[in-house]
């Protein structure tokens, strides 16, 4: 690992966030039966990782996120959603000009408070961890351990296509989500269609957008509860979470979240092989000088003694520095993998973030 690409990178990401400009306020677009509301959300990242097999570092700095988001509502009770990413451009293999993508793209109807539909491209109901929005993570990123099933049910960072109804009971304490989507298609589309599930109660301020903070600075005070699943055919996945953000001196945060997930992909997804899997958050707040100190914990681990040589902890800290709140924000994370049952070295991730968000 370079010392001097490190620190210059870092450098930087420092000289653009001092003397980026803050965001303005919220661009929208309205008359009698229709109003259009505009955003944008670009992380962009300085990259050092270990290859355990030759202790050497790959480098990359590049486009995380580059989403442009879109959303209104067309007449009563007509509700659209609509983005775009351009994920790890730039990234190695350099490609700056592909990648381009929607990322979601749906309509909902509104029946009433308790029953909500909605078709087209979305987030999967599963887990919590895979529910929450980018631009507020606790930590740096989603963990590996909540995209374990993308890849086999040919889903889209974490969306797929389908029909999915949601509501709210009890003062919107209460939320369901429950679809069916696409999910891997054999060649003559005969298979099963993928459904999924998820049922949340908050304690306290209630949650009822489409994606879920990670870290609200001290401003909501949050204690959620919830679980999932996720299946097709003979796979299954199944998830729980207690999520907390807890406001306290003031304006400063206490929060974090306990994340289990456990998949079997059965033979239907061979290469999901049976593990429980665990991530675990923790943060805190300081709002007067506006940084948040967190760590992070997740365990990989497999249950049929053939796959256990892939069993794997990863240990992380960091910092946020919000310089305009989840506008503008500076991420610096240091990530320790430590594989276990193998004989493959430990390595090391150091990644910071410059993020922009606007919606």
């Amino acid at each position: 690992m370079s010392r001097r690409n490190f620190w210059s990178g870092c450098g930087l990401a420092i000289a653009l966030a001092l003397t980026a400009v803050p965001a303005a306020a919220q661009l929208t677009v309205s008359n009698e039966d229709v109003r259009f509301r505009f955003g944008a959300l670009g992380q962009f990242w300085g990259d050092w990782t270990q290859d355990p097999a030759t202790s050497g570092y790959s480098q990359n700095l590049y486009i995380r996120r580059a989403r442009l988001i879109v959303s209104g509502e067309i007449g009563k009770n007509l509700t659209f959603f609509f983005e775009t990413d351009a994920p790890n451009m730039g990234k190695t293999p350099k490609a700056l000009g592909s990648g381009f993508l929607v990322q979601d793209a749906f309509l909902e109807y509104k029946v009433n408070n308790a029953f909500r539909v909605d078709g087209g491209l979305m987030l999967v109901p599963f887990s919590r961890n895979g529910l929450q929005s980018p631009a507020s993570y606790s930590t740096l990123d989603i963990s590996p351990l909540a995209t374990v099933a993308n890849a086999p049910t040919q889903s889209s960072v974490l969306r797929d296509a389908g029909f999915a109804a949601s509501g709210f009971f009890l003062a919107d304490h209460l939320q369901y989500r429950i679809g069916a989507f696409q999910g891997q298609r054999d060649p003559n589309a005969r298979n099963s269609l993928r459904s999924a599930g998820y049922l949340q109660y908050d304690f306290f301020d209630t949650e009822t957008t489409y994606t879920f903070a990670g870290t609200a600075l001290g401003k909501k005070k949050i204690l959620a509860v919830d679980c999932g699943f996720d299946k097709q055919g003979a796979y299954r996945g199944y998830s729980a979470n207690v999520a907390a953000a807890k406001p306290v001196h003031g304006g400063d945060e206490i929060g974090g979240q306990f994340q289990f997930l456990t998949y079997d992909g059965r033979n239907k997804f061979p290469v999901i092989s049976h593990q429980n899997d665990y991530v675990a958050e923790a943060t805190y707040y300081v709002h007067r000088a506006r940084v948040q100190p967190f760590g992070k914990f997740e365990s990989q681990n497999f249950v049929e003694a053939a796959a256990r040589n892939k069993d794997i902890n990863r240990y992380g800290t960091g910092v946020n520095y919000y310089i305009r709140g989840q506008n503008l924000k500076w991420t610096l994370q240091y990530l320790r993998a430590l594989p276990r049952n193998s004989a493959t070295a430990p390595s090391n991730e150091v990644t910071m973030q410059l993020q922009f968000f606007y919606f």
